[in-house]
């Protein structure tokens, strides 16, 4: 196997206030291989942005990365003084954002944003450069991109911005890609398209991407792995065709029941009672537990450990009991997370 282009090992993010310290990533670890997307899912406040802005080195304090580690193709950047990650977040990671707004300067020509960022981290001339923003913009499917490169933002539709931002994105040849909820404000025809073409130009290129959503439906269509996060943790991560068809984890199967489909007829959608905790009451135990029918005293008491199930891993109670019961004799304990 190739080895991980993202390595993020016991991540916890916290933001220190007057009340005491609120932990908004907590004990996070996963890796990302070449050409490889990890789908990243959860309810709002589940910490998917927040694990993507502390590994790009954005949080705005007082947030802090108060233990783990982040490393890109085998070097740490976590601790980076700011200048030289600055270098790194324009060289090797590239970011895709839900705006494509607040990634374009509305007063000035896509085509001088895009050859200022190449010329910022490569040694080519102007002409050179310009050459090839156009081909990036063509291969992030901007039609006449000869001509297009002189319009300002403005000028673009929403779903062509955003591929204006994909293009800009991977205009140094980034490592990686973390993309944060990309699609949400696009039509569905235009979302596949985006994703698809997130897929093809970093599959090509060899690079990883971090997809984050709250959609399971654009996660099993884009995804190789997914990790689903709830309240700061990882709940469960594997295969996606693995989470989607076999879900251990109970917020995983309420979030996979959730997704309509042609075959369920008059079959209801499956609802989650209650709403994500607040930073200042998660909850003892399992953070899910007040919303889980299936809990039991355990899960109240005692916080599981993510515990490896065949290609992935599971934090529940429930699903060590099970194997537990499966097979008394080789008894399932929490263990450290292998991503």
């Amino acid at each position: 196997m190739s080895p991980p282009v993202l390595s993020v090992r016991n991540l916890r993010v916290e933001f220190p206030t007057r009340r005491g310290t609120l932990v908004a990533v907590d004990d996070v670890s996963f890796d990302i291989g070449p050409g490889e997307v990890l789908g990243v899912v959860g309810e709002s406040g589940a910490g998917k942005s927040m694990t993507g802005t502390a590994v790009i080195g954005l949080l705005e304090p007082p947030g802090r990365i108060a233990s783990g580690e982040v490393w890109l193709q085998g070097e740490r950047i976590d601790r980076l003084p700011p200048e030289k990650m600055r270098r790194v977040r324009g060289r090797r990671i590239g970011m895709v954002f839900q705006d494509p707004l607040t990634s374009l300067n509305p007063l000035y020509q896509i085509g001088e944003q895009l050859i200022e960022t190449i010329r910022t981290h490569t040694d080519a001339s102007p002409a050179v450069a310009r050459k090839r923003a156009i081909g990036l913009l063509e291969a992030a499917g901007i039609q006449g991109a000869a001509r297009r490169i002189d319009s300002y933002p403005h000028e673009f539709s929403g779903g062509m911005r955003q591929r204006v931002v994909i293009a800009l994105a991977l205009a140094a040849e980034p490592d990686l890609i973390i993309a944060d909820e990309p699609t949400t404000a696009l039509d569905v025809s235009i979302q596949a398209q985006i994703i698809d073409l997130l897929k093809t130009l970093c599959r090509d290129r060899g690079a990883a991407i971090m997809l984050i959503t709250h959609d399971m439906g654009v996660i099993a269509e884009t995804a190789d792995r997914v990790a689903v996060m709830y309240a700061g943790r990882i709940a469960e991560i594997g295969p996606v065709r693995d989470v989607v068809q076999r879900p251990q984890h109970p917020y995983t199967k309420g979030l996979m029941g959730s997704i309509p489909t042609l075959e369920m007829g008059g079959t209801r959608l499956t609802q989650i009672p209650g709403s994500m905790p607040r930073l200042t009451a998660i909850p003892t135990g399992c953070a899910f537990n007040p919303r889980c029918n299936a809990a039991f005293d355990r899960c109240r008491v005692e916080r599981p450990d993510p515990m490896q199930t065949g290609t992935g891993a599971v934090a529940c109670w429930l699903a060590a009991r099970a194997a537990d019961e499966a097979d008394p004799a080789n008894q399932m304990h929490p263990t450290r997370m292998a991503p």
